[in-house]
């Protein structure tokens, strides 16, 4: 298995992509370390986990609070004994013009989207450094990596940002042998785009903006996620998985 004897932490973890990501790093033979704010959802995939032979537990995680991420990195390590892999997965979305974005708004998301991503590190590399090395995965978009007119400024900017921090982090933890990379999804088949899917309109546009044709599925995203976890990508830090059906190629 490509993740035996690797203890994960994945924010986000009880539906979407993160979801998809704890199962699957399960599957491969990571312990893993369920972190979100949806107790009933979380430990409906840590069960499922079980029910297939794994290792998992939940752990409520607000990723905008520094006290959440240092309980959810000391269960990691009070019950696996080590950190070696953190998925900063956790995110939201947003509309709306920048004219008709509020503070409020631009803050909740720069907050959860990048802050979180900061602080998740932040308390990780502490304890990967003891493991010896460990590898930090940061979920962004292919609109951290493009504009896009119907998106919302502070997502985008969100997004950028965890792109830029990725890069930091690789660089200044390579010699600690910590790696860091982004992942840069498309559209994806999850709750966070569910609102848009519904609208046939807004669906088939988005669709059309895809050389591939369609939105793609969690699990592909969790592929490469997997990847980059595993010793596959030793010498892989600093670099972005673009998963967007072709999107940025244009």
């Amino acid at each position: 298995m490509r993740l035996e004897g690797k203890v994960a932490l994945i924010s986000g973890g009880a539906r979407g992509m993160g979801a998809a990501e704890a199962r699957m790093f399960a599957r491969e033979g990571a312990r893993v370390v369920v972190g979100d704010l949806l107790e009933a959802e979380g430990q409906g995939v840590v069960e499922s986990i079980a029910e297939v032979g794994g290792e998992a537990v939940f752990v409520k995680l607000d990723v905008t609070s520094e006290g959440d991420w240092e309980n959810a990195v000391g269960l990691a390590v009070s019950r696996f004994g080590k950190l070696d892999v953190l998925v900063n997965n956790a995110g939201v979305g947003d509309k709306g013009m920048i004219e008709d974005t509020s503070e409020a708004q631009w803050d909740r998301v720069m907050d959860i989207n990048a802050k979180g991503v900061f602080l998740g590190t932040r308390y990780a590399i502490p304890e990967m450094r003891k493991a010896g090395g460990g590898s930090i995965i940061n979920i962004s978009s292919q609109l951290g990596l493009v504009g896009m007119h119907d998106s919302s400024p502070a997502y985008q900017s969100s997004k950028g940002a965890v792109r830029l921090l990725t890069k930091s982090t690789a660089i200044q933890y390579a010699s600690e042998g910590i790696r860091c990379n982004s992942v840069h999804p498309g559209p994806i088949v999850t709750v966070m785009t569910e609102d848009s899917r519904r609208d046939a309109e807004v669906y088939r546009s988005m669709e059309a903006r895809v050389p591939l044709g369609r939105y793609g599925e969690a699990d592909e995203v969790a592929y490469g996620v997997v990847y980059l976890a595993s010793d596959e990508s030793s010498f892989v830090t600093g670099s972005e998985l673009v998963i967007d059906g072709g999107w940025t190629a244009q």
